[in-house]
């Protein structure tokens, strides 16, 4: 009667044991999965040119290459992460964690943030401030080993805490700035915005709080690895749907004349008139992706002095192309609608110079007050 009941006891020990082995199978199962993503991933990005997801885009070539080697540390990482963490390969698990936890904060940090920074395109930054940004990480991780006192890594928490604001802080500025440089230099800014990419610094930051909070909640290594997959497929995202500035740069456009060498700055006052010459008259502005370099060598000055004729007037260099495409919308429509020529709104805002028609959409209505649905049925009454 004892053994029955020593034996039914045991049953729920055995069952519980069975069940951790099969969750720990399932963890590694899911842990090796996101790890070979990260693999594939990282050799998409670094050895095929041509994009998947918009093979109409053509992405930089450095944000490329700096997003790669992020997925080839994050591979590399959760390998390191199952040999010291997960199997404690140096036989004390406390300091297997702490050199794990070191190697992700001076590999996968600064790239993570190098990599953000490269999305920019109006200007190469200087990545030696984060370089000045982990001196501290490596201090305090260093004291932390040395001393093998943990308490010291709420140091570190508060420190990453604060950084984190301050890059958020500035990313936030520094898409704001580049919104304004696209509007000031191109026409079409339809693969070229970057205030989606705010969306992955909030994904890396959501990362990191769980990374470094040591959250011991239900499912907490299943959350981490989850917020890493959500993690890969976004970047993959905006890497493959980030156009090229200097692709669309290197589109050649007709000039009109030579360009002048070395412009006078009594040249300002006849820029308008070279305007309506060589970009009204001649329907320039039709161009697809016309951007403000082509447009001012093409009438025969430079970007700087172009710029400031429309920062003189009061507009941007977008705000004038789409104006004058927005105009030329509304001759062919007139024209249509006398003529009785089949027509949608579609194929008119493409013969208007416009990639897309949700990125007309949004000129019009910032343009006529009103979306392009209600102006033609008003136009047509």
């Amino acid at each position: 009667m004892q053994q029955q009941k020593a034996e039914k006891r045991s049953e729920p020990t055995e069952m519980n044991e069975n069940r951790e082995l099969y969750m720990d199978a399932l963890y590694i199962m899911f842990y090796g999965g996101v790890t070979m993503m990260a693999v594939v991933a990282c050799i998409y990005l670094l050895f095929r040119r041509a994009n998947a997801i918009a093979p109409e885009v053509k992405s930089p070539l450095r944000l490329r290459r700096w997003v790669g080697a992020f997925f080839a540390l994050m591979a590399v990482g959760h390998v390191w992460w199952l040999l010291l963490s997960y199997y404690n390969i140096l036989g004390d698990l406390w300091m297997s964690t702490a050199v794990a936890v070191t190697l992700d904060c001076l590999t996968l940090v600064p790239v993570m943030l190098a990599m953000q920074l490269a999305m920019l395109q109006d200007r190469r930054r200087p990545l030696w401030p984060l370089a000045v940004a982990m001196v501290p990480v490596t201090v305090i991780l260093g004291v932390v080993i040395a001393l093998r006192d943990e308490g010291i890594l709420s140091w570190l928490r508060v420190y990453f805490l604060l950084s984190g604001i301050a890059f958020t802080l500035y990313m936030v500025y520094a898409v704001r700035q580049y919104g304004q440089w696209l509007r000031d230099n191109y026409a079409d800014l339809e693969h070229k915005e970057l205030w989606q990419s705010l969306i992955a610094i909030f994904v890396c930051l959501l990362v990191m709080s769980f990374y470094m909070s040591g959250s011991t909640v239900a499912g907490f290594d299943y959350i981490v690895q989850i917020n890493d997959t959500m993690l890969l497929a976004l970047l993959l995202w905006r890497v493959e749907t980030l156009q090229t500035l200097d692709a669309v740069a290197a589109q050649p456009v007709v000039a009109a004349e030579e360009p002048h060498a070395a412009p006078s700055p009594s040249f300002l006052s006849n820029i308008g008139q070279l305007l309506e010459q060589h970009c009204e008259a001649t329907q320039l502005y039709l161009h697809h992706d016309i951007s403000l370099v082509q447009l001012a060598e093409a009438i025969g000055t430079n970007r700087s002095y172009l710029s400031q004729h429309f920062s003189r007037n009061g507009t941007t260099y977008n705000a004038y192309i789409n104006g004058l495409r927005i105009q030329h919308f509304v001759n062919l429509y007139h024209e249509a609608v006398a003529t009785q020529r089949p027509f949608t709104a579609q194929q008119l805002a493409h013969e208007c110079g416009f990639h897309s028609y949700s990125t007309f959409s949004a000129a019009f209505k910032q343009r006529m007050g009103q979306n392009v649905t209600t102006w033609m049925r008003e136009a047509s009454d």
